[in-house]
């Protein structure tokens, strides 16, 4: 399937742009306009807030900020469950009105209701939520039932002329043979899959689900190896970062290469862990000490090989390499044989919680402006 030739050209053109002229550069914004949802996953950091944080929105006007100030070519709409935000698809139409490349994730239990809402775009994916099989996404998500509407809600996004595509996340305990069969049935659907290994939050339920750099690293060889060396499927990501979940690439992340904006803000540093927001792109950009975060550096981090971080590092490789990535279309991902050296994690600095403090003040915040909001539940579907 594939992205539309024009898009890629657009972000190609973006990326090279940007690497000449040297410096910081965001590929796509994370965008979390509400952290809501209606499932309850064991392995989700996002929802374990107080209802008064949970009822907050970012408003059409907040959405279209972000994408002007940090001036990415995609955004990546997550959440929380996206789909029960009201005005999202206003918010979807702002950014394909801008020429922006949108990826809508969701857990598709409400897709079929709200499809109507949405129109094909050559700039509009719908991203599903779906962590494996039948019994290993039922798990993964804690509820039965789950893939089996995923899976009809591809197939009715499709059958509207929808681009789709699966997010798959990884958790540990997982069978490499059943995500290779899993990634079979997907290539007989037609969907490409974005995959990458799950991340311990600091506030998740399950602490014991995630994986260690090695365990990543071994598992997707493993993966890989299945078929025909990652060649047999169709991957969102791209090949150098599959290479590197596979032990053969060194990489360090670039954690300004996907920035978020939720709700309380731009989030320091990443994505995945919280070490406080600031009110505006620069700021972020500007303001973070860069140097203090990153695998090697962090505690935080030392076992985080997830795409946000690390899909920018590769992007970056393969401007500068290309004939590795050519290599790499040509035979695949090496499956066997001694991996590239792992990043020095003993002069990591210790982890910092400060998850309680940001929370505190976002609540203090909300009842400062409106006295009756924790009080309050919102319902936005």
């Amino acid at each position: 399937m594939g992205l539309p030739l024009p898009q890629v050209a657009r972000i190609a053109a973006y990326t090279l742009r940007q690497h000449i002229k040297g410096g910081k550069y965001p590929l796509v914004l994370m965008l979390e306009p509400l952290f809501r949802c209606n499932l309850a996953c064991p392995g989700c950091g996002k929802i374990d807030y107080p209802d008064a944080i949970l009822n907050q929105r970012l408003s059409f006007e907040q959405c279209m900020e972000a994408i002007e100030e940090c001036g990415a070519p995609a955004v990546s709409i997550a959440g929380g469950e996206p789909l029960l935000h009201r005005d999202m698809p206003r918010i979807v139409r702002g950014y394909i009105e801008r020429k922006k490349m949108v990826i809508l994730c969701t857990n598709a239990l409400l897709l079929k209701k709200k499809i109507d809402d949405y129109e094909p775009s050559p700039f509009f994916t719908w991203s599903i939520h779906l962590d494996g099989d039948r019994g290993m996404h039922d798990h993964a998500v804690d509820l039965e039932g789950t893939y089996d509407i995923a899976i009809e809600a591809i197939e009715l996004a499709k059958s509207r002329g929808f681009r789709v595509q699966v997010n798959c996340t990884v958790f540990d305990g997982a069978d490499p043979a059943r995500l290779a069969s899993f990634f079979d049935e997907m290539k007989k659907r037609d969907v490409e899959i974005t995959v990458s290994p799950g991340y311990a939050y600091e506030r998740a339920a399950d602490q014991d689900s995630f994986f260690t750099r090695e365990r990543t690293k071994q598992f997707f060889r493993q993966v890989f190896k299945r078929g025909n060396n990652g060649k047999a499927w169709t991957f969102t990501n791209s090949p150098l970062f599959l290479d590197f979940l596979a032990g053969n690439q060194t990489y360090e992340c670039t954690p300004w290469s996907m920035p978020l904006r939720t709700v309380f803000g731009w989030q320091k540093p990443c994505y995945l862990i919280g070490e406080g927001y600031v009110s505006s792109f620069k700021e972020l950009m500007e303001g973070t000490d860069w140097d203090k975060f990153g695998v090697g550096k962090y505690e935080k981090c030392a076992n985080c090989m997830t795409h946000c971080g690390f899909e920018g590092t590769a992007a970056t490789d393969a401007i500068r390499h290309p004939l590795k990535l050519l290599g790499l279309s040509r035979n695949g991902i090496r499956t066997s044989g001694p991996m590239a050296p792992e990043v020095d994690l003993s002069r990591a600095r210790p982890a910092d919680d400060v998850y309680s403090s940001h929370v505190e003040r976002e609540l203090e915040k909300i009842k400062t402006q409106n006295p009756g909001a924790s009080k309050r539940v919102v319902n936005a579907a």
